[in-house]
């Protein structure tokens, strides 16, 4: 019996030791924290080592090593087999090769990936029942542990982190939805975070699609000696998918009426225009497609309507963890926006947000980088806290403003996740909603 290193014990870690262990191997799951699950995981089998990373994991031979997509390669005991060539994977690859009945779907990009996934889930489970993972939230291993033997379509949101550990991955159809700076806090650079995002289709065939974001120039720069048929899209040029004022199109085919969509921005509409196109790739009718447009209300913490008090609307946009997504979320509205942002460091420049400036009627940020949006507004406030930063738009507020969580930042210096930010955030406002 080959035994397999697994780095990193949270959701995806032990799934992915659940389904090797299942499959024939000795799995040894290693953690720098304690393991709660430990007892339970040991019960079936599984070797747990936690609290650290002795020196005697290093002295085993193992035919691959699987890790955590959040540890960087530079932690010093994946850089140990990495330097040793020994393959690193993520859960990704190990679900792909148990689980062949799975046709996938797959989605990555710096923003927008989440609305396209979830809206293509939709879709493809309206037809009959499919299966939705990755980055969006449950492990493609937990699922394939479930369903190894049966058949599913699946919506596939990968980051780039996860594709860094792929070797024989291959989705029907695929897309990188844009390309902006991001995770240059892991990355060694900007190239490579963008180079990243292409082994996405690295192992398809003729059989297969990618769609081409021609109106993103990273894209059309990166995007190169693609191995599969191309779709290339576009809101504004002539491309295989498009739009006019009134439809949105692929080729000759109409795939739905632009005015049946709820979710709001130009950049939502090529969301919804790349996921209409990946459906029906996967076999999905028109009719289908366009009765969950009409039907879609967007995904929670991106752009996600919360109340209006007084006739200020409160939106959370928790997800927008870079600059570009927020970006795309002031674009969706005309004036006076109070804007909250701020969070972790992740050493990528605000400037993108100036053009937006004339829209700010004022910006509350906070966070590690409260100090950063000082050159970026006119009108801005530093603040210790995101509930501090709400209280003080709440003090400026008249009707017919926007007070818009868009955090522009990762969460991590103040919250668990965006998900707790943006949750913490409904709640402030429900909590001033009853105060009148």
């Amino acid at each position: 019996m080959e035994t397999v290193l697994v780095i990193g014990a949270a959701r995806s870690g032990i799934a992915v030791s659940k389904l090797l262990q299942k499959n024939g191997y000795h799995v040894i799951l290693t953690d720098s924290n304690e393991v709660k699950e430990k007892m339970d995981l040991e019960t079936l089998g599984i070797e747990v080592v936690d609290n650290g990373h002795p020196d005697w994991l290093l002295e085993k031979d193992y035919p691959f090593v699987v890790k955590n997509p959040g540890i960087p390669y530079r932690v010093p005991i994946v850089k140990h087999f990495q330097e040793a060539g020994v393959p690193i994977y993520t859960e990704i690859e190990i679900a792909y090769r148990f689980a062949p009945g799975f046709k996938y779907a797959a989605v990555t990009g710096t923003d927008g990936k989440t609305t396209v996934t979830t809206l293509l889930y939709e879709m493809l489970n309206a037809k009959e029942k499919a299966l939705v993972a990755g980055n969006i939230g449950t492990p493609l291993s937990e699922l394939a542990l479930i369903h190894q033997e049966e058949t599913f379509n699946v919506a596939l949101e990968l980051s780039n982190f996860q594709l860094l550990g792929i070797d024989t991955f291959r989705p029907k159809i695929s897309v990188v939805t844009n390309l902006a700076p991001d995770h240059l806090d892991y990355m060694d650079s900007l190239e490579e975070y963008y180079q990243s995002k292409m082994l996405i289709y690295k192992n398809c065939n003729s059989q297969d699609w990618f769609i081409r974001n021609i109106d993103d120039e990273n894209i059309v720069k990166y995007a190169q000696n693609i191995p599969c048929q191309v779709i290339d899209f576009s809101l504004t040029q002539e491309a295989d998918l498009y739009k006019d004022d009134t439809f949105a199109y692929l080729k000759d085919k109409i795939l739905f009426k632009l005015s049946d969509l709820k979710i709001v921005g130009d950049f939502n509409c090529g969301n919804a225009m790349m996921a209409a196109c990946m459906a029906y790739k996967m076999g999905i009718d028109l009719e289908t497609i366009q009765s969950v447009i009409r039907s879609f209300k967007g995904v929670e913490h991106r752009i996600e309507y919360v109340n209006t008090i007084n006739g200020v609307r409160f939106y959370n946009d928790s997800k927008a963890t870079n600059t570009h997504a927020a970006c795309a979320a002031l674009s969706a509205f005309d004036k006076n926006v109070i804007l909250l942002c701020g969070g972790k460091d992740k050493h990528i420049s605000f400037d993108d947000l100036k053009q937006y400036d004339h829209k700010i009627k004022h910006c509350f940020s906070f966070g590690q980088t409260k100090d950063h949006f000082k050159s970026i507004f006119t009108n801005q406030t530093s603040c210790q806290t995101m509930k501090d930063a709400l209280n003080h738009a709440i003090e400026i507020m008249e009707e017919g403003d926007v007070i818009l969580l868009s955090p522009a930042c990762s969460s991590f210096d103040q919250f668990k996740n965006y998900e707790i930010r943006g949750e913490i955030f409904k709640d402030l406002v429900e909590e001033i909603a009853k105060r009148g």
